[in-house]
């Protein structure tokens, strides 16, 4: 993964969760630009809705209109295990077809529940070896490890997760870190300096707030 994190990221595909389906420009645009987007099932009919057709859709298939099942049928791939999220499933079938660079968006809203899971399943996807980052309607979540670099405004919040990680240090943050234990005890900071240094030995997330005048 990049060690200089930016919103400007190049995804080689897009997923569309079954979320709340995105408002904000920088979501829309990467949807937009996406040389392909997969669509988890029940994410399928929103975008289609919108004048879009996926590259494939992915999932159990216990969420799509017979109308999609039909029309798109040459587009769907069905995986009825359930072991794994629909979210996963998209991220395993980009990776099976050689797709690193992945951006995730609607995957947030309708259920908290879904919400912390769909954003805690980055570290599996690192695991894997894969460039993961969901975005919302507010901002960016990626997962890092060790020393991180982002550039951002002064201004910007950011929130640090911690996932068993230790040895933080800081650099351009507002409240300098150190070796908290509970999620929420890295969140609400704030950048002072146009580039955020994060250091720690092992994984954690990040969220950045988008820029307040995109």
């Amino acid at each position: 993964m990049e060690t200089m994190i930016t919103f400007d990221f190049q995804p080689d595909t897009v997923i569309l969760g079954g979320g709340e389906y995105p408002t904000h420009t920088i979501p829309l645009h990467l949807l937009q630009s996406a040389p392909r987007v997969l669509c988890c099932d029940g994410a399928a009919e929103a975008y289609i809705m919108r004048g879009n057709i996926p590259w494939r859709i992915v999932g159990d298939g216990d969420s799509m209109t017979p109308e999609v099942r039909m029309k798109y049928a040459d587009r769907i791939r069905i995986f009825s295990e359930q072991e794994t999220n629909d979210q996963t499933k998209n991220v395993i079938y980009a990776r099976d077809h050689g797709f690193k660079r992945i951006a995730i968006v609607g995957a947030t809203g309708r259920r908290e529940d879904h919400t912390i899971g769909n954003i805690s399943l980055l570290t599996e996807y690192y695991k894997m070896g894969l460039d993961v980052r969901i975005y919302t309607d507010h901002g960016m979540f990626v997962i890092c490890n060790g020393s991180t670099d982002f550039a951002v405004r002064p201004g910007t919040q950011i929130s640090i997760f911690n996932w068993k990680a230790h040895h933080f240090t800081s650099k351009g943050l507002r409240y300098p870190l150190y070796d908290f234990d509970a999620l929420w005890m890295g969140t609400l900071n704030e950048a002072v300096d146009d580039v955020v240094t994060i250091n720690a030995d092992g994984v954690y997330i990040v969220f950045v707030n988008y820029y307040i005048d995109f």
